[in-house]
């Protein structure tokens, strides 16, 4: 088995060829070709969560070019809201996949570095698949690693030429906009309020730590595409129930959002929204089987919850590429129970 640090899998995957890797576990994934049951997690008195998620992923569709990464997997996660005080990641933990042939422990890989780039990169298929093709104005809510990341995923799929950020503590949003001014050369603006960032925005994503809704349906202009990453727990959501109402809804996995989708759930509670109203699974979109956005003036949402199967992909690719150019560390384990 090798252990595969952050630094390493920030090196051996590229956006890019992440953003190609979550369009083919989207269809993967809603074609049938995953086994993997809703997250399990453990919750203790103090607010910290322990989530488990196993998955399988079965190789691709012959007909298609993708790379055959496949196999079990699982990635272990504990929530560590004191972290942040610490200096220390909020998330931390772990990507296990297994050898295919062997069952052995292949690879045991850093999951804050995995997660950060493989949800951006979910973020940007599915703005690929439903934000309008002339998209050009990016809106991000929010100033931690996921900001950074989305900033770099959306790029890959539009050429942005405008960037609004927005965060509750200012300092934060200026210092965003400082590291993206000067590692991605955009042009970035950052707005006092809500509405001042995404007004006109075409692309918005919200990846907050909200646990009340920060983004309101009035500012939010027609044709616009929405990323909702912050939120995903059952009691949680980053949007106001009526814009979830106004919005045509597509999903990760139909099965989470019912059980998981804050923004979702919440907004069904209040009356503006029926989760039996989901258009769609992002995979059925990138498979052809359903259209997507119906209209130039149609606000579309993507409310991204994560599948085990992208940790579980991402690990495989990561674990390919650090055997081909010798990264890693390698350790021995006994694989016969002794």
């Amino acid at each position: 088995m090798i252990v595969i640090d952050g630094e390493t899998v920030r090196r051996l995957l590229p956006m890019a060829d992440a953003v190609d890797l979550m369009r083919d576990t989207f269809r993967r994934y809603s074609g049938g070709r995953v086994v993997q049951p809703v997250r399990h997690m453990v919750r203790s008195p103090g607010g910290e969560v322990l989530a488990v998620m196993p998955a399988h992923v079965a190789a691709p569709d012959p007909a298609t070019t993708a790379e055959p990464y496949a196999g079990y997997g699982l990635k272990t996660v504990l929530i560590k809201p004191d972290n942040a005080a610490r200096g220390l990641p909020v998330h931390v933990g772990l990507v296990l996949v297994f050898d295919p042939d062997t069952g052995l422990p292949a690879a045991l890989v850093d999951a804050a570095a995995l997660t950060a780039i493989r949800t951006a990169a979910a973020s940007a298929a599915a703005t690929d698949a439903l934000a309008r093709p002339d998209a050009t104005v990016l809106a991000v809510l929010g100033a931690g690693v996921q900001a950074r990341s989305h900033l770099r995923a959306v790029g890959v799929v539009r050429q942005v030429k405008e960037v609004r950020v927005w965060n509750h503590r200012p300092a934060s949003a200026h210092a965003l906009a400082d590291w993206a001014r000067d590692q991605l050369d955009l042009d970035v603006t950052v707005a006092g309020t809500v509405p001042a960032a995404v007004a006109d925005a075409d692309v918005i994503c919200t990846v907050t730590a909200a646990a009340e809704p920060v983004l309101p349906a009035a500012p939010v202009a027609a044709g616009t595409h929405i990323n909702a990453v912050g939120s995903s727990f059952a009691h949680r959501r980053e949007l106001a129930g009526d814009l979830v109402g106004r919005c045509a809804v597509f999903v990760d996995s139909r099965e989470s959002a019912r059980a998981e989708a804050g923004d979702l759930l919440l907004a069904a509670r209040e009356g503006h929204f029926r989760i039996e109203a989901v258009r769609a699974e992002v995979g059925e979109v990138l498979g052809g089987d359903h259209p997507g956005r119906s209209s130039t003036g149609e606000i579309t949402l993507f409310k991204s919850l994560g599948l085990a199967a992208q940790d579980v992909v991402t690990g495989f690719a990561v674990y390919r590429r650090a055997v081909a150019a010798g990264a890693g560390q390698r350790v021995e384990l006994r694989g016969d129970g002794s």
